[in-house]
């Protein structure tokens, strides 16, 4: 039987075999364009803008809170122009006055460079917000952050209570 379909093999006319060989060569053109595609721009599917562990604490007596949060930008540098969150209230962003010092003060856009990671901190720039509504630790609201050119991008932010340690910023 192994013998039939040797001889049934060498049997196959020419333009057999080459309708074979191209069928064979299509398949290997598919298959090596669908890997190059796959491999050819990693990360170029992903958002420019990546938002991440966003964390608002509960407001004082006075009503003020800050929020923090991680930024992953993959692409071109950007600004963080404005934020909101989803229970309201005015958010204000602060930077350090200079660097390594705790003074604070309003600015009208932070910095997001060029393929970078920027972490908003307690000690950096960060997010303070007034009259907002009531916030509860341990629950989940909106944190929406309007970058220069990428536009609004949101993400959950948690809300955590700085006295207890309440899921807070700095145990994550």
């Amino acid at each position: 039987m192994l013998r039939a379909r040797s001889s049934n093999r060498h049997r196959l006319t020419a333009a057999s075999r080459g309708r074979e060989l191209r069928g064979a060569a299509c398949a290997m053109a598919v298959l090596g364009a669908s890997l190059a595609a796959g491999c050819a721009a990693p990360g170029q599917d992903r958002p420019a803008i990546q938002l991440s562990s966003a964390q608002v604490t509960e407001p004082n007596a006075a009503g003020i809170t800050d929020v923090y949060v991680d930024v992953q930008n993959n692409g071109a540098s950007d600004q963080i122009v404005s934020a909101r969150i989803s229970v309201g209230g005015t958010v204000t962003l602060r930077s350090p006055v200079r660097g390594g010092v705790a003074d604070m003060r309003s600015v009208r856009a932070i910095p997001v460079p060029a393929n970078s990671f920027v972490g908003l901190d307690p000690n950096g720039s960060h997010f303070l917000v007034t009259g907002s509504g009531r916030m509860k630790a341990g629950t989940l609201i909106t944190l929406t952050l309007v970058f220069a050119h990428a536009g609004a991008i949101s993400v959950p932010a948690l809300v955590t209570n700085p006295e207890t340690g309440g899921g807070g910023y700095f145990l994550s």
